[in-house]
């Protein structure tokens, strides 16, 4: 597993979520992992769970969705349609170790945890919609494993009483992240400037799981310190399921993967000092240049010395106290000043 050797490393993890973008054939299922890997995706995630285990098939008004990718459904319709059959995990799971990514999945009761333990998976994830759920992150916690919650609508206190969940069962391996659970996330509603806020207050790793449109929220997260970033993602949106609408295609994926580690580059470290190609430009910095012949004894003026390009003389901060004296030497046209005038 490499979530925590990339954090330690202040390198960027980055999860694919494949979801229900399988589309109900295993042969999608392989496709996903082997492209995500081949864009640069440290980790493929599912989700394990059945309708029967997440809801009941009724269709009292409570249980209708309305708006949205999913208007009309009832939950149980919704989650028949878009589960991954767990006749696949370990075929999944063989696939991921085959093309050198994580497999990850987010159990959604203890049945699903219990057959994932058998499985031999080696880190867990908490769904937004499950982050209330104190028993099921409590059962979870109890596996001793490293665990990934993401925050979709919750408040402080919901997040503190998940986090104590799992220290109640000794398990300090708890990364957050800041979601929105909207689908698709509009930028207004993101607020990712709380990821700071999060690793300040929670004290410990904090990432993004982002359903919003392109790269963007996931350069402007690892701008404001995220360590991991989750992302749906789907061979090609015309592959009807339940999540492709708010999907990335893998030509994006690989896009945002690069353009992840290109954010992670440019935010660099808080650092005054000079890289090695700034200091092959200190040659271009302004000094202190004789700008017409200049003899022994002459006073140096304003129209003999001048601040000019290139850095070959003292430095223009002791313009004003050179100004005045008597030239200690000879100076050509283009000289650089000595320092040993203003000794």
């Amino acid at each position: 597993m490499k979530l925590f050797e990339k954090i330690g490393n202040h390198e960027v993890y980055v999860i694919a979520e494949m979801s229900a973008n399988h589309a109900g054939k295993i042969e999608n299922a392989f496709r996903i992992i082997e492209e995500a890997a081949k864009a640069g995706a440290d980790c493929v995630k599912i989700q394990t769970y059945t309708a029967d285990t997440l809801t009941i098939n009724c269709m009292d008004e409570p249980y209708i969705i309305h708006g949205g990718l999913w208007d009309g459904y009832n939950y149980y319709q919704l989650y028949k349609e878009a589960y991954t059959p767990w006749e696949w995990h370990q075929a999944l799971k063989e696939k991921c170790e085959e093309v050198g990514v994580d497999f990850l999945s987010t159990p959604f009761d203890t049945t699903a945890v219990d057959f994932l333990e058998e499985l031999g998976i080696e880190f867990y994830k908490i769904a937004s919609f499950e982050l209330v759920d104190i028993p099921l992150i409590e059962y979870v916690a109890g596996k001793g494993k490293p665990m990934i919650m993401s925050c979709g609508m919750a408040s402080v206190e919901e997040i503190e009483e998940a986090l104590d969940a799992c220290r109640r069962q000794g398990n300090e391996q708890v990364v957050l992240l800041k979601c929105c659970s909207q689908y698709p996330a509009q930028y207004e509603d993101m607020n990712i400037a709380v990821i700071a806020d999060m690793k300040e207050r929670f004290k410990v790793p904090v990432g993004l799981s982002d359903h919003s449109f392109g790269s963007l929220a996931p350069v402007v997260a690892v701008s404001m310190g995220a360590q991991i970033i989750e992302k749906h993602v789907c061979l090609n949106r015309e592959i009807e399921s339940a999540d492709a609408g708010f999907s990335m295609e893998m030509g994006e994926f690989e896009q945002m993967v690069q353009d992840v580690k290109n954010a992670v580059a440019i935010k660099g470290k808080a650092t005054y000092e000079l890289t090695e190609n700034e200091k092959n430009g200190l040659g271009g910095r302004r000094s202190l240049v004789a700008v017409c012949p200049i003899e022994k004894g002459d006073v140096f003026t304003t129209e003999n010395v001048r601040s000019i390009r290139p850095a070959i003389g003292v430095k223009p901060k002791y313009y004003k106290s050179l100004l005045g004296r008597k030239a200690g030497k000879s100076y050509r046209f283009g000289e650089p000043i000595r320092m040993d005038e203003l000794d």
